[in-house]
């Protein structure tokens, strides 16, 4: 339960059948947290059953899109801070103690957080490094969920700073499940794309997979994560090919525009 109610702040989450990984994200916010929102998108699993445990408000909605269903769990939140997490992402002690001093003590209307990756048994230093996210922000900064689903980004109004501790992402359970989701995130961007207008052009399936792989394999040092760090690199050309590839699928007719 939670125990320290008298911090103000609010905790944003929107889940489905993350019942493996939602328990590790609330216990690491369980002592600093006065609310815990989460929206679930109808989960078949014991995700709704674990949240309630931690004390949480939980929220039946159909699934709406990440920017849509991220913006329906921040509206809920009532607390002048609001933290705003994904599943299966972890707060660290260090970070912890920083979200404390921060909302004790504000300077900023919202405060970014670097997000490092444990995958395939390791935690990354190099690839997806760094990744800054806006992540705690005053509800009154008007905090908003906008950018191309799922690539969803948190905007406020006013100055933002930056908090020490790392947000720890258990991102994938293994090789086969970062490829099947890829392979839907890069259908869900193309959709996104063209619903956004952005159409296909063959330069950029030609010239933007490859440079994908060397921004991240060498330009962000990823090598130096071993094999994990080639794997990440690989799957940024993977992504950016088969966005490229649903995009155009669209325009022809073929594909989804769900």
């Amino acid at each position: 339960m939670l125990t320290t109610p008298e911090l103000p702040l609010s905790v944003s989450i929107i889940s489905f059948n993350e019942a493996a990984n939602i328990g590790r994200t609330l216990d690491s916010i369980k002592t600093i947290a006065s609310e815990i929102i989460v929206v679930d998108s109808h989960s078949t699993d014991d995700t709704r059953k674990i949240a309630l445990k931690y004390g949480a408000n939980v929220y039946a909605e159909d699934w709406k899109g990440h920017i849509r269903q991220k913006n329906s769990a921040l509206e809920k939140c009532t607390q002048p801070w609001i933290l705003s997490l994904d599943s299966d992402e972890v707060v660290s002690e260090a970070l912890c103690a920083a979200i404390v001093a921060a909302v004790r003590t504000p300077g900023r209307s919202g405060y970014r957080i670097n997000r490092r990756t444990f995958y395939l048994g390791k935690l990354l230093r190099y690839a997806w490094q760094p990744d800054w996210k806006l992540r705690l922000v005053r509800k009154d900064a008007d905090p908003l969920w906008a950018g191309y689903d799922p690539h969803d980004r948190l905007e406020m109004a006013g100055r933002s700073g930056r908090l020490k501790g790392d947000l720890i992402h258990y991102s994938y359970t293994d090789l086969r499940d970062h490829m099947q989701r890829l392979v839907t995130y890069a259908e869900i961007t193309a959709n996104s794309y063209h619903k956004n207008g952005k159409r296909f052009q063959w330069h950029n399936l030609l010239i933007n997979p490859p440079a994908a792989f060397l921004k991240k394999y060498v330009m962000k040092r990823a090598f130096l994560d071993g094999s994990q760090g080639f794997f990440v690199s690989m799957s940024s050309f993977v992504y950016v090919f088969l966005k490229y590839c649903f995009l155009w699928e669209i325009e022809k007719g073929r594909g989804s525009r769900c």
